[in-house]
């Protein structure tokens, strides 16, 4: 289980959520976990932070100038899933 700890993020969160404050409290507590060396994928931005669209905070975070892998893994039914972790050097901001 996850334990959130919000370390200080040096970014100006902004967000295209519908309800920014939720996209923004989002995106910090993804960025948060990725940035401990976890990798994430949607199922687990459910599970963890109630997030049903990884994808766009994924580009939320992209967008504030961090290096976000993509790897795309099959499941034991065949299913392609994407998987996010942090680029080289923790996600070095561009």
């Amino acid at each position: 289980m996850y334990i959130a700890v919000q370390p200080d993020l040096d970014f100006e969160p902004k967000t295209n959520h519908p309800q920014p404050r939720v996209g923004n409290e989002q995106n910090s507590k993804i960025l948060s976990y990725m940035l401990l060396g976890n990798s994430i994928s949607a199922y687990e931005a459910l599970q963890l932070f109630g997030c049903f669209r990884l994808a766009a905070r994924i580009h939320d975070i992209r967008k504030m100038g961090y290096a976000i892998n993509k790897e795309t893994m099959d499941t034991q039914s065949g299913k392609k899933v994407a998987v996010y972790s942090i680029g080289g050097a923790h996600g070095i901001r561009r």
